[in-house]
């Protein structure tokens, strides 16, 4: 896995990270199924079964920027395939004998398994902000910007 790191742009891969975790902890929904991360802009496409009201994006919003004024360390784990098996859904990944999963941590808000790049601290992200929101054939769409 590791030799398959992709290079985002770190400071909005780990804000994806962070509106990943928010989006679960808000409205119980799994993480974003499909995304595209620049550093312009991004997107994350999560199922969902309706689209988000105003006050909603506010709010999540505002967890997401309060999250990331934490100034929370952002660290890696590399663990084995069959650990990291019993706690993620690693059904994305091809597996191969003594095969490292390499498990992103952001304090103790978020853990999850990437290969992408990311900011050691998350004062390194900056203002987070929802540019628009749409829903289509039961996919929520969130695109969003750093300034």
């Amino acid at each position: 896995m590791l030799e398959n790191a992709k290079n985002y742009f770190a400071p909005m891969h780990t804000a994806e990270h962070i509106l990943n975790q928010t989006m679960q902890r808000m409205f119980n929904c799994e993480r974003s199924f499909n995304n595209h991360i620049e550093k312009k802009k991004s997107k994350c496409d999560y199922h969902f079964d309706r689209l988000i009201t105003s006050q909603e994006i506010a709010e999540l919003s505002s967890r997401v920027n309060q999250t990331i004024a934490l100034n929370l360390s952002v660290s890696e784990e590399l663990i084995s395939y069959d650990e990291a098996s019993a706690i993620y859904d690693l059904s994305k990944l091809q597996q191969s004998d003594n095969q490292t999963i390499r498990v992103i941590k952001i304090g103790d808000y978020d853990r999850c398994v990437c290969s992408g790049e990311h900011v050691t601290n998350t004062n390194e992200i900056g203002l987070f902000t929802i540019t628009s929101v749409t829903y289509e054939n039961n996919v929520l769409r969130i695109r969003f910007k750093l300034a």
